[in-house]
């Protein structure tokens, strides 16, 4: 999507998000919830409640934006992936953080295959 392009209100993307991930049996829950109609919205694709994978919208060279993996969970410090995201949600008031527990949540957002 490039900026001359319509965006979905946050609000409406989540719920969108949420719904597809439960028609597949999965489990989504909005952890912060952010301003309504422009928020930033996070996303974090993990499989039973493990190998937590953070991802973000960010500018492309195109003028679009894509998800991009931004933070993974660390088997050496657990804590220090919650604590990634409840900094960036403090810090930002307009940001959502939405967890899409199921296999392969990243197709969810247009993510073919998982970033290593």
């Amino acid at each position: 999507m490039n900026d001359g392009e319509a965006r979905l209100p946050a609000h409406v993307e989540i719920s969108g998000l949420i719904r597809a991930v439960q028609a597949e049996g999965g489990f989504a829950s909005v952890l912060s919830k952010g301003e309504r109609d422009a928020g930033t919205i996070l996303v974090i694709c993990c499989e039973n409640g493990r190998n937590g994978r953070l991802y973000e919208r960010m500018p492309d060279l195109d003028g679009g934006r894509k998800w991009t993996l931004t933070k993974s969970e660390g088997f050496e410090k657990p804590l220090e992936f919650s604590e990634y995201w409840q900094r960036r949600a403090k810090s930002d008031p307009d940001c959502w953080v939405l967890e899409l527990d199921i296999d392969n949540g990243e197709r969810f957002v247009g993510i073919t295959g998982t970033e290593s």
